[in-house]
């Protein structure tokens, strides 16, 4: 620890990571499973992302929100992956504090808006399944780049809010955070001050997209139970079925990661939910939204064969 004095006590300079692994003889298999998921996460999004480009069945506003989805996955890797890697090449735990926030506001800027953009897909099967006749007004090409652009917004207001939140709070030893990623569950359990009113902030700033996701499905279940045929109801639900998935996977981790906070002592399970929620997740999203939509499996094949669609 390097303490520097204030008025009040004293208030360190910079945060020593521990990693995942602290023997160092696993260091280098640590640094290649993480450069193969790295490239994995990657690879997979921007192929998700050429693949909504190039095939027009696939110019609709579940898939232009889902393009937009892929690159603030590449994104939210990028914040925690190569900065990890880059320290277990130099062997340095130590990270300044100025850019531990820097990580933090990016994490949460970039997740906020992959958060936002699934509200915003619940709100699109909202409008397709339960207002059919009007979705095609209701969800135009302006109304998709207001919500993308509302995405931006909140999130930025809301790591914006996180950020000047935590650098108010009393940072006075010890500063080992026990993750390979500076976020608010380790530094809370850091600080010296109280954190009840940061805690109140994620508990409301995570909470809100997700009663508007829950909102929109009660709705959509309600719409897909009063259709008469078990086919019509089928098809209705597969419609569904992607987006559920990752809205399942990112609120499942998210509420044991955050709303949680303070209340729990960390543990080595929450390098594992850390490891879900920035690489995991964003790895398997495209698998998911590719597996049974032969649609996406054919934009998918056409972009690594370098064919050009069906006229």
């Amino acid at each position: 620890m390097h303490p520097k004095p204030r008025a009040n006590g004293t208030s360190i300079t910079e945060f020593i990571l521990l990693g995942l692994v602290e023997t160092p003889g696993l260091w280098p298999v640590v640094f290649i499973l993480f450069l193969l998921a790295y490239m994995t996460t990657v690879g997979g999004n921007l192929s998700i992302l050429a693949a909504v480009l190039v095939e027009p069945k696939l110019h609709t506003p579940m898939y232009f929100f889902l393009g937009n989805l892929s690159v603030m996955d590449v994104g939210c890797i990028s914040v925690t992956i190569p900065s990890m890697l880059g320290r277990l090449l130099s062997h340095k735990r130590t990270v300044p504090y100025g850019a531990c926030l820097t990580q933090l506001f990016f994490f949460h800027l970039l997740a906020g808006v992959d958060c936002f953009l699934l509200t915003a897909m619940a709100y699109d099967r909202f409008l397709a399944i339960c207002r059919p006749l009007t979705y095609s007004t209701r969800m135009n090409h302006t109304v998709q780049r207001i919500l993308v652009a509302s995405s931006w917004a909140c999130s930025f207001s809301n790591a914006l809010i996180h950020t000047v939140a935590i650098s108010t709070l009393h940072f006075c030893g010890p500063n080992i955070i026990d993750n390979f990623y500076c976020d608010l569950p380790q530094l809370f359990q850091l600080s010296c001050s109280s954190t009840q009113l940061n805690e109140l902030l994620s508990f409301i700033m995570a909470g809100t997209p997700m009663a508007l996701i829950f909102t929109s499905y009660i709705h959509v279940a309600t719409a897909v139970l009063r259709i008469r045929s078990a086919e019509g109801r089928k098809k209705a639900f597969s419609t569904c079925s992607s987006h559920l998935t990752v809205v399942a996977m990112f609120y499942g981790t998210g509420m044991v990661n955050y709303m949680r906070l303070g209340s729990i002592k960390l543990s080595d399970k929450d390098k594992a939910i850390g490891i879900f929620n920035t690489v995991i997740n964003p790895m398997l999203n495209p698998l998911i939204y590719s597996l049974r939509n032969p649609d996406v499996q054919a934009a998918l094949w056409r972009v690594l064969t370098g064919r050009r669609p069906a006229a």
